[in-house]
């Protein structure tokens, strides 16, 4: 698969200066300032191939929006390679600009007093876009977002779930290669979520468009890339499929057994990976290691008539609290 972005020890830090409250604060920073540098991403390295959908996590203060800016060419690496569209993103060249897109769920790109449709037309000149290319890419982005009722309708009228459908088609408007999200579907309700989510699963089997997306709602992952990075502290820790990261970070099965009748479990307690066995009424919980399921599943069989047997990974927003939890533990040590 042909890499589109290609980082290299990718580096940035930030230099800011202390200052106390008050009058008395601000004279003294006058004088006499106290600088700290803060390492933000820490010689991150990672490639994403043409078409991917690649998932970037890690709690709050990680880097990942800082390092969407720098892909996007809002901030200059400290140090570093950095190549995407075989561009140096920074340099901020028109060619660079009018292939990609950056949609940050907390800003709007929109002009909040006049109907959606100005914006776009804007874009339209911005980007040099033909009349047919434009009202093609309109005509087929308002009928995937079903937001054909909203172009005519000033923006601040609409609902958040709306605006972020519009922002979506403002940022997809000149049909950009690659597409930068932070936090995409932040305050959206269920249904909203769901319908962004189709969206950009269309856009990416449709178009080939290239996504890379951070995001809180681990729903948005789960239903939009099959490969996640993990940054923490500045670092990547993690860079791989979703599956393996559950099988790295949970690996064992959550087993839930429902008789027709309660059963006695007492020899449970012997059978080789198994633990934290449960038992209310005629159900049994437990875990078992993954590659002693097979093993578990017979003897579970054994214990009496089954009415229901469910065999799951943990949801994977456990398995990523537990994993922030552990690391910040670990750090804080």
């Amino acid at each position: 698969m042909t890499p589109v972005i290609s980082a290299h020890d990718l580096t940035k830090t930030y230099t800011f200066h202390q200052q106390r409250a008050g009058l008395g604060g601000a004279l003294k920073s006058l004088v006499r300032r106290k600088y700290e540098t803060r390492l933000a991403v820490d010689r991150v390295t990672f490639s994403i191939g043409r078409g991917e959908v690649v998932g970037l996590l890690g709690p709050n203060g990680a880097g990942k929006t800082t390092t969407l800016k720098m892909l996007s060419g809002l901030l200059y690496t400290t140090s570093g390679e950095l190549q995407v569209l075989d561009h140096t993103p920074s340099d901020r060249k028109h060619d660079y600009l009018r292939r990609i897109a950056l949609v940050m769920g907390q800003k709007t790109m929109l002009w909040w007093d006049v109907p959606a449709m100005e914006s776009l037309l804007l874009h339209k000149d911005m980007y040099g876009l033909s009349t047919a290319a434009f009202d093609r890419n309109v005509a087929e982005l308002a009928e995937l977002l079903e937001v054909e009722h909203l172009l005519n309708v000033q923006v601040r009228k609409t609902s958040l779930g709306e605006r972020m459908k519009l922002e979506l088609m403002a940022a997809l408007v000149h049909g950009p290669e690659i597409l930068f999200l932070d936090e995409p579907t932040i305050g959206l309700d269920v249904v909203a979520k769901a319908r962004v989510r189709s969206f950009l699963a269309d856009v990416n089997r449709l178009r080939g468009t290239t996504i890379l997306i951070t995001s809180h709602d681990m729903d948005d992952i789960e239903a939009l890339c099959s490969r996640v990075m993990i940054i923490d502290h500045g670092r990547l820790q993690f860079d791989g499929g979703l599956d393996d990261l559950v099988r790295t970070a949970q690996p064992r099965k959550l087993v839930r057994a429902t008789y027709a009748a309660p059963v006695e479990v007492g020899h449970l307690d012997g059978v080789t990976g198994v633990t934290g066995v449960e038992v209310s009424g005629p159900t049994v919980t437990l875990e078992a290691d993954r590659e002693r399921a097979g093993a578990v599943m017979e003897q579970l069989t054994r214990l009496g008539p089954l009415v229901d047997l469910d065999v799951a990974d943990a949801d994977i927003e456990d398995i990523m609290r537990d994993l922030f939890l552990r690391r910040s533990t670990l750090g804080d040590a």
